[in-house]
């Protein structure tokens, strides 16, 4: 994931922690050695700074002999380093933004072209809520590349009854993220065999997508495992408070037009809640 917020390390991570500080040295120099040795002649660069880190990455993942790897792109997905992985399990797509213009395009729709790239045929997507315009783009994308592709249903669908998913992280734009979670591992659990949390009706290759709306993928009963995941997932600075002494800091990322939008509203909200006795 990228990018960090203290040390490169954050970006690798096993079990939810950072490599430690001995292994990412030595799958540095690993890497990098490797790569001085096996450089074409004729072009003395090393690659750049997260082609490097996402080499490492999966030189570490496979070293390590990770389970499951999730990946996150740079920057769009169609040719993005990290968009090599040719048979991945799932692939998700979380709300859209304007971002990195002048590499993906000024439009949402150009955005969600380059997004769509990460699709692969046969491999099941999902996406949650989108404009219909850009919806529209990663519909045709899907179709274009044989890509089974499916609507996230909102959170309030598997809470079902009076149980309400608790979240680790604030604001109401992380439901959609949750939601969005919950396919991916759900894709990954029936993929290792573990079955009864809704299954997803096929689509052939090829389905004609454009035109209508996506299908809905079904909401499940998330297992303890998952309202736990989703109850503990915490991520420094994001929606993050810290209190010092007397001040409290509201620490957030945020830097596209949406998603400032978004902290404005959780900030507005986790405002009020410090105020109430």
């Amino acid at each position: 994931s990228s990018p960090h917020l203290v040390q490169v390390r954050e970006r690798i991570r096993i079990n939810g922690q950072p490599i430690s500080k001995e292994l990412f040295s030595k799958y540095f120099w690993l890497v990098y050695n490797r790569l001085e040795e096996t450089k074409d002649p004729a072009h003395a660069s090393m690659p750049a700074y997260f082609r490097f880190l996402t080499i490492m990455a999966f030189h570490v993942f496979l070293q390590e002999k990770v389970d499951l790897a999730v990946v996150e792109v740079g920057i769009g997905g169609a040719y993005d380093c990290t968009n090599i992985i040719r048979a991945p399990v799932v692939c998700g797509v979380s709300s859209l933004g304007i971002d990195h213009t002048s590499i993906l395009g000024d439009t949402m729709e150009k955005i969600a072209w380059q997004k769509g790239g990460i699709f692969k045929p046969g491999v099941p997507a999902f996406t949650v809520l989108q404009p219909e315009r850009p919806l529209q783009v990663l519909r045709d994308r899907a179709q274009e590349l044989e890509c089974p592709l499916y609507l996230c249903p909102e959170l309030d669908a598997f809470e079902g009854g009076h149980r309400v998913l608790e979240l680790g992280l604030a604001g109401a734009h992380q439901r959609s993220n949750a939601a969005l979670a919950l396919q991916l591992a759900r894709t990954w659990l029936q993929h290792r065999g573990c079955w009864g949390l809704g299954e997803l009706k096929e689509l052939p290759p090829g389905t004609e997508l454009a035109g209508r709306s996506v299908p809905l993928a079904p909401a499940f009963q998330p297992t303890d495992a998952m309202i736990q995941g989703l109850r503990d997932t915490e991520w420094l600075g994001r929606t993050q408070v810290l209190p010092h002494g007397p001040v409290t800091w509201y620490l957030d990322g945020a830097h596209t037009t949406s998603s400032v939008q978004a902290c404005v509203r959780w900030f507005r909200q986790a405002a009020l809640n410090q105020d109430k006795p």
